[in-house]
């Protein structure tokens, strides 16, 4: 098995990506990150995006892409333009990267979003590539007897969604990380390894209170193949975390 490979959720960098989307995936190339996953890819065309990855010698695994939940009859044609991109750039994997539950959410409302996961999972699929779901900690919340993380993976099929787990939201959630990666070992092919400081304020990663150090270790054997860094707040600067966050798992070998 291969070692994990450590890319960048570029969301990370946004205040960077609206002012210069190519010079700023260039400068993560510069800092060490072998791979980065998208959030957006500002109006520029697919085979350019192709061809400035292959110069820097990037891998570029994923995109979060966000299902049209406001107009839902637009959903499917939305999703295949998207999905067209994607094959042309030469992702592997397209994540939702939320989904609208209720504050009190129902088995109802958790079949419907499984559903709804279902059907853009056989798009993707259709077309070759992977479909996976991006959690934050509402997900764990608990309906009839199991958290709604559990429910949607157990509706519907591993071969239509895939989970990218967000480490430093399974913890907020109240579970333990290193429990869900274990426990859905060929499932997880790219993980999200965000940490927490204070409160809900998030800190760069190996730096708070999330144990991202014990995923790490079963990565390998649980199937993970990119660990994506993201992170959203920072104390000087969103390219001054991104090198912080890199020493992490330099120190720890990878």
């Amino acid at each position: 098995m291969a070692k994990p490979i450590v890319g960048l959720q570029l969301y990370t960098l946004r205040d960077q990506t609206e002012k210069d989307f190519i010079g700023t995936i260039r400068k993560v190339a510069d800092m060490g990150y072998k791979a980065v996953e998208f959030a957006g890819y500002y109006g520029v065309p697919a085979k350019e995006l192709k061809s400035l990855l292959d110069e820097l010698g990037l891998e570029a695994p994923s995109a979060h892409i966000g299902l049209n939940w406001e107009e839902p009859d637009k959903l499917e044609s939305d999703l295949a333009a998207q999905i067209e991109y994607a094959k042309e750039v030469g992702l592997s994997y397209i994540v939702t990267p939320w989904a609208p539950l209720p504050e009190v959410p129902t088995m109802e409302d958790v079949r419907k979003l499984a559903a709804t996961l279902e059907k853009a999972g056989k798009m993707v699929t259709a077309a070759g590539l992977g479909y996976g779901y991006h959690n934050h900690d509402f997900e764990f919340k608990f309906v009839e007897g199991k958290t709604i993380m559990d429910h949607l993976l157990e509706i519907v099929p591993a071969e239509l969604l895939v989970a990218e787990f967000d480490l430093g939201w399974v913890h907020m959630g109240g579970q333990v990380p290193v429990d869900y990666v274990t426990r859905y070992a060929g499932r997880v092919p790219p993980a999200h390894f965000k940490d927490f400081g204070v409160g809900t304020r998030d800190t760069e990663v190996g730096r708070g209170v999330v144990d991202l150090k014990s995923v790490l270790g079963v990565a390998e054997q649980s199937g993970i193949k990119y660990f994506i860094v993201e992170q959203e707040e920072f104390t000087s600067s969103s390219l001054e975390s991104a090198k912080l966050c890199l020493d992490f798992f330099r120190e720890n070998g990878f």
